[in-house]
């Protein structure tokens, strides 16, 4: 990237310190190709975990005109950002990618740690940690390698001949002044003609995928958009910023509303009283200040209508997070953001009283050609997906689920959880399972029938609080660096996949059969896999730290290594914290599994040099 080499000079003057150094397209590349041939898998992600869409009923989608082959993709969040994030979703079966959110202020200091998982979900996480050209590439980068793997030979035994259609969605925010700024314009325009970062990206493509480097990749990334926007934005804020994306870039738009619609007294009731979360402290000044029930009314028939006189489509997405107190301490904010169980059953209400005050607008409980398109992202699982995708939901996105152990290898068991509930009432498409939802509904509708399942006590207890207060799992042993329980948590929960295990090689005298490391450019600090850990400390500070990028190497004040390739194999630089370990990380690192990164020095160098 252009801007690369300036950031890279500013972090060794110890001037700023980036949370993520995306790694360039050939070393991604590289990395899949060296997985795959020594360990079957790709970005650590085991092939058992990868979803074949022809292997059960057709569960594609509809979205804003676009054919999606599965109703599930990540939401706009920390599984979205990075190239590698999005591939690993696409592996396990989404289809609908909503990007995370990008604004002007693409500098931020988010307090850290800022994940907090441990029963239901919390974060203080809210926006894009790159700067806007960085996450372009993001994008764009992850487009091109789910155009090449999904006619890479190697994968048609596990995803199929025919993966089906996938769809980029972008999510951008927050206020008119930083999405018409020429910045944010100009990303915008990019995605939906990307030739000439794909053209810039292109020589990048070397290696066993060599011969894909002159492939069409189709130019037009993006042509729809999740708008986000602060609780708090103003009613004729969200109408302008809507009104300009339609008619400055012809995109359709989604726009994601807040759970506070319910108000402040019947969000209280659930939370507190049907649900038990009595401790969560609500406050109604986040209630007073946000967009009002009856103003949303208006603001969704004024804006699908605006819409249509265009020639654009229109939808609404529920919901948001909803803004809660931090009670907790394990964050440093004075505000969190409240997800998972309880969220879902916030945002489903939510739903029945928009469907309800709205006849014949919403897509869903069998108003198929409503005009209004309808997607949700609260507190999914493989246990009420298929729910949800009975309701006409479309798509529905996932976030909280995908922090938890597993991490995108969660995705594979939803959607067959969703075949299995299909094949049963022997639906053999969406539209018949939405048939089927409706049928059982017995009269009320499908969403009025799910809204009181979720209200009913006999019923709800996954999403109350007794439902929810178990704790990760926990040994008494101090974390080391060599040697653990061996649970990959650290892996499979950590959003940007920067974790990576390698088998006990004999010569290592370290407990456990496998050892895990970290990519250190890849770790923001989220903290996710400290709060999963069963063992006692922080792994992204005591297992070893690895770099490529010698800046941020010599910023770094834990244990660190950078790592240097030549024809023979690895070698590493300890700073001054790391040195007494250098011995044994080589044995690691030169074992039969070994890095995952490119072995080519050619390779290596050619990446560094067209990310600088």
């Amino acid at each position: 990237m252009a801007d690369t080499q300036v950031l890279n000079a500013e972090q060794a003057k110890g001037e700023i310190h980036e949370p993520l150094t995306p790694f360039g397209m050939s070393v991604l590349l590289g990395r899949i190709a060296h997985e795959w041939e020594t360990r079957r898998r790709i970005f650590d992600l085991p092939i058992a975990r990868f979803f074949n869409v022809s292997e059960g009923p057709d569960i594609s989608i509809d979205f804003l005109g676009r054919r999606a082959a599965t109703p599930v993709g990540p939401a706009a969040g920390p599984h979205s950002q990075m190239a590698q994030n999005i591939v690993l979703a696409w592996l396990g079966g989404s289809r609908l990618m909503e990007l995370k959110t990008v604004q002007i202020l693409d500098d931020l200091e988010i307090g850290r740690p800022c994940i907090d998982m441990e029963t239901i979900g919390y974060n203080i996480e809210w926006s894009q940690e790159l700067k806007i050209p960085q996450s372009l590439e993001e994008y764009v980068k992850a487009w091109m390698i789910l155009d090449i793997l999904r006619r890479w030979e190697e994968m048609t035994p596990y995803i199929g001949a025919d993966p089906g259609p996938h769809i980029f969605d972008l999510s951008v925010g927050y206020d008119l002044a930083g999405i018409s700024s020429a910045p944010v314009a100009r990303f915008i325009d990019s995605m939906m003609d990307a030739r000439q970062e794909i053209e810039r990206l292109r020589p990048e493509i070397g290696g066993v995928f060599a011969g894909y480097r002159d492939l069409d990749f189709d130019p037009r990334i993006a042509d729809t958009v999740t708008l986000s926007t602060f609780h708090g934005c103003p009613p004729d804020e969200i109408e302008s910023i809507t009104k300009h994306l339609i008619t400055r870039h012809g995109l359709d738009v989604i726009v994601k509303l807040n759970p506070t619609l319910l108000g402040f007294e019947r969000v209280c009731g659930i939370v507190h009283d049907t649900l038990g979360y009595e401790s969560t402290v609500l406050r109604k000044a986040d209630f007073d200040n946000d967009l009002q029930f009856p103003r949303a009314l208006e603001l969704i028939g004024e804006l699908e209508a605006f819409a249509a006189r265009r020639g654009r489509r229109f939808g609404i997405k529920l919901t948001n997070t909803l803004v809660v107190e931090n009670t907790k301490g394990f964050m440093p904010d004075d505000t969190m953001y409240l997800s998972g169980p309880p969220l879902h059953v916030v945002s489903t209400t939510l739903l029945g009283e928009l469907h309800k005050a709205l006849p014949g607008m919403l897509r869903i409980d069998g108003q198929d050609d409503a005009p209004a398109q309808v997607s949700f992202s609260a507190g999914i699982t493989k246990d009420n997906l298929a729910a949800a995708a009975g309701l006409g939901l479309a798509p529905i996105t996932v976030c909280s689920d995908l922090l938890k152990p597993g991490g995108f290898g969660r995705i594979k068991p939803m959607l067959k959880s969703l075949w299995n509930s299909m094949s049963a009432a022997g639906a053999g498409s969406l539209a018949e399972w939405r048939q089927h939802q409706n049928e059982q509904a017995s009269g009320r509708g499908a969403v009025a029938a799910y809204a009181a399942r979720l209200h009913d006590p006999a019923l709800n207890r996954m999403y109350t609080l007794a439902g929810n207060t178990k704790l990760p799992r926990a040994v008494d042993h101090d974390l080391q660096m060599w040697g653990c329980v061996a649970c990959n948590f650290c892996v499979t929960v950590c959003p940007n996949d920067a974790f990576f295990r390698i088998p006990t090689p004999d010569e290592l005298d370290a407990d456990g059969l496998q050892q895990y490391l970290v990519l250190a450019e890849l770790c923001n600090e989220c903290g996710n896999c400290m709060v999963f850990c069963p063992e006692n400390g922080d792994p992204a500070v005591i297992k070893p730290r690895l770099y490529i990028d010698e800046y941020r190497f010599e910023a770094e004040t834990e244990q660190a290594f950078l790592i240097h390739q030549d024809p023979d194999g690895y070698w590493v630089q300890p700073n001054a914290a790391g040195a007494k370990w250098t011995g044994d990380l080589l044995l690691l690192l030169n074992g039969a599994e070994g890095f995952p990164l490119p072995p080519s020095d050619e390779e290596w160098t050619k990446s560094k040099t067209n990310s600088d």
